[in-house]
C-alpha cells in the first residue's frame, strides 16, 4: 500500500526564465495556499521535507531558533561585563570591548567552513558537531583566568555556533513552501534578534551577586540541553527532490494556458512539460524513526567544498545579497552595537546613576519592540499573495518588500532619538523608546530583506548564505571596531546623529530601487556569465 501524501504532487507552478519570477497558477483540483499552486512542487517520496508533517517542521525550526538564541546571547550577552573585564585584566574599555567584538567577527567567518561542511556532508551532521564545538567554547569561557584565555575561548564557541545564522534559512529553504517562508523566516529572525537580550541576563546575574563566570555556565546547560533535543527532532533535511522525477510529457488543455498569459503568449522560459510522478509502486517507505536518528547523512560527491568557498564570494556582484549585508551589518554594527556599548556607559553615570548589575536592562526595550513587530509574521506573505493573485497568478519577488515601508523611515527616528537622549542626557525612558523603534524596525529588514534574497536568486543557496555571512559580520565588526572610541571622542549627536543616521537611511531607502527596478536588476543579471556560472555549478537540492 502507497504511504499517504500530505501534499498534492501535481502543482504546475514553476519558476519563469528570470529567477524571483514564479508562476503560481493552479489547474481544478489542485491543492492551493492563498489561491496559488504549491512552489516548489513536492514529490511522492515521504522522506521529501516538504511531505513532513507541520509538527515536525515546528519543531525543527524551534531548534535551529533556540540555537540562533543561544549563539547570539552568548555573543554579546557578556556585553556589560566590559568594565569589569577591563579592571580585572587590566587593559583599556575599548581592548576589553574587543571580546565582544573579535568574537563577532569569527561568528560569521565560520560560515567559510560550516556551511561547506553541511552542504557536502549533511545539515545533521554539522548541526549536531557545531552544537559540541560550542558547548566546548562556552565552558572553556567559564574557566578562563586571563584575557587572553577568554578571548580563545569565546572564538571557539563563536565558531561553532556561526552556522545557526546560516542553517535556519537552509533548513526553511528546504522544509517550507514559498508561501510560507516570510512567517517562517520571521520567526527564526525574532529569535536571532531576541539574543540581543543577552546583555539583560548577564546583568540580572551581576545583581544576585554572582560572578561573570555564571553566565556561561547557564549557556553551557542549554547548549548541552539543546544538543539532546536536536539529536531527537533534527532530522536530516537535504533532498534531491528532482529524483523523484522520470519521463516529462507534454502538458495540454487547461495545463497548456499555464504556461501562457494573460495575452495568449508564452511566458519567457516557461515549461512546456510536465514531469510525471514515479509509479507508487517505486515510492519508498518512510525513514523509521530510529533511521532518522542516524547522525551520519552521507556525502554529497558533487558538492566542492574548497570552490564553494571560493564561488560564495562572488555573490559580492548579486544585489540582493549585497543589500542583505549592508542591511544586517549597519543594523547590527551602528544600531545594534552603539545601544550595548553606549547605554551601559551612561546608565551608571550622573544624572542616572543606576548600579551597574541593571545596566543591561535596556534588553527590556529590545523585547518590546520585537514583539510589537510580532503580530505582522504573516504580512508579507500574505501581502505577496495578494498582489500575485492581481498579477494574474505570476508571483515577483518584489512583492514582500512593501512591508518595509513604514520600518524605512522608523529605525532612522530612532536612532536620531537615541543620540539625542545620550547627547542631552534625557529621561531614561527616552532610551528604551528609541531603542524599541530601532528594533522593531529591524526586525522587518532583516526578515524581508533576507527573504527577498532567498526568492529572488535561486542557484546554490549554500554558496549565498556563506557570503551573507561573513559580509555581515565584517561590516558590522569594521562598524563597531571603534565605534565606542568614535563617540566618547567626537560626541553623541555628531556621530551617532549626524554620521550614522544618514547610513541607516540611505541602506533603508534601497527599498524603493528595488521594488521599483528590481526585476530589471534581475533580469540583467540573469544574462551576465556571473549568472550562468551560478547556474552551471548548481547543485541539485540547492534551488527551489
Amino acid at each position: 500500500m502507497a504511504p499517504r501524501v500530505t501534499h498534492d504532487v501535481h502543482s504546475h507552478a514553476h519558476e519563469e526564465g528570470v529567477a524571483g519570477t514564479v508562476n503560481l497558477k493552479a489547474a481544478e483540483g489542485e491543492e492551493t495556499h492563498y489561491g496559488q499552486a504549491l512552489f516548489p512542487v513536492p514529490s511522492s517520496d515521504p522522506n521529501d521535507p516538504l511531505q513532513w508533517s507541520s509538527f515536525k517542521k515546528g519543531m525543527i525550526l524551534l531548534c535551529c531558533s533556540l540555537y540562533s538564541f543561544l549563539g547570539i546571547s552568548t555573543l554579546i550577552g557578556p556585553s556589560v561585563y566590559i568594565g569589569l573585564w577591563s579592571v580585572e585584566f587590566g587593559v583599556d574599555p575599548n581592548t576589553a570591548a574587543g571580546l565582544i567584538n573579535y568574537p563577532n567577527l569569527v561568528f560569521g567567518v565560520g560560515s567559510l567552513i560550516l556551511v561547506p561542511l553541511y552542504r557536502k556532508f549533511g545539515r545533521r551532521p554539522v548541526m549536531l558537531g557545531s552544537l559540541v564545538f560550542y558547548a566546548a567554547g562556552v565552558i572553556g569561557a567559564s574557566q578562563a583566568k586571563t584575557y587572553e584565555g577568554l578571548m580563545t575561548a569565546r572564538v571557539i564557541h563563536s565558531i561553532g555556533s556561526g552556522v545557526c545564522e546560516a542553517l535556519p534559512v537552509q533548513l526553511v529553504n528546504d522544509i517550507y513552501f514559498l508561501h510560507e517562508r516570510g512567517k517562517k523566516l520571521g520567526w527564526y529572525t525574532v529569535a536571532l534578534c531576541l539574543g540581543a537580550t543577552g546583555p539583560m541576563f548577564s546583568g540580572f546575574m551581576l545583581a544576585g551577586g554572582y560572578s561573570w563566570n555564571l553566565f556561561f555556565y547557564v549557556e553551557f546547560a542549554f547548549a548541552v540541553a539543546l544538543l539532546v533535543f536536536a539529536f531527537f527532532v533534527l532530522e536530516e533535511t537535504r533532498f534531491d527532490r528532482s529524483a523523484a522525477l522520470t519521463v516529462s510529457t507534454p502538458i495540454s488543455g487547461t495545463e497548456t494556458n499555464l504556461a501562457k498569459n494573460t495575452s495568449g503568449e508564452k511566458l519567457e522560459g516557461s515549461a512546456e512539460y510536465v514531469s510525471e510522478r514515479a509509479p507508487s509502486a517505486s515510492i519508498p517507505p518512510r525513514k523509521s524513526f530510529l533511521q532518522q536518528l542516524k547522525p551520519w547523512s552521507g556525502i554529497d560527491r558533487e558538492s566542492d567544498f574548497f570552490m564553494m568557498m571560493a564561488r560564495s564570494f562572488t555573490y559580492l556582484f548579486v544585489p540582493s545579497t549585497f543589500w542583505v549585508i549592508t542591511t544586517y551589518g549597519i543594523y547590527i554594527g551602528l544600531c545594534g552595537f552603539t545601544f550595548n556599548f553606549v547605554f551601559p556607559l551612561k546608565i551608571v553615570a550622573p544624572p542616572y546613576s543606576w548600579p551597574e548589575t541593571n545596566s543591561g536592562l535596556s534588553s527590556l526595550a529590545t523585547i518590546i519592540g520585537f514583539g510589537l513587530a510580532l503580530p505582522f509574521l504573516p504580512v508579507s506573505d500574505i501581502l505577496a499573495a495578494r498582489l500575485t493573485k492581481r498579477n494574474g497568478g505570476i508571483r515577483e519577488s518584489e512583492m514582500r518588500l512593501w512591508v518595509l515601508l513604514p520600518a524605512c523611515f522608523v529605525a532612522p527616528a530612532g536612532q536620531t532619538l537615541f543620540g539625542v537622549a545620550a547627547a542631552h542626557d534625557l529621561h531614561w525612558i527616552t532610551y528604551f523608546l528609541a531603542i524599541a523603534m530601532t528594533q522593531w524596525a529591524g526586525y522587518f529588514y532583516f526578515t524581508l530583506t533576507l527573504a527577498y534574497a532567498v526568492d529572488s536568486y535561486t542557484a546554490n543557496l549554500s554558496e549565498m548564505l556563506i557570503m551573507i555571512n561573513v559580509g555581515k559580520q565584517l561590516v558590522s565588526f569594521g562598524l563597531s571596531k571603534e565605534v565606542l572610541n568614535w563617540i566618547l571622542e567626537n560626541g553623541y549627536v555628531k556621530v551617532i546623529v549626524g554620521a550614522f543616521m544618514p547610513v541607516l537611511i540611505v541602506n533603508n531607502l534601497m527599498v524603493f530601487v528595488f521594488l521599483f527596478w528590481g526585476k530589471k536588476i534581475r533580469v540583467a543579471i540573469s544574462k551576465t556569465k556571473l549568472a550562468s556560472l551560478h547556474a552551471n555549478t548548481a547543485l541539485k537540492g540547492e534551488t527551489h
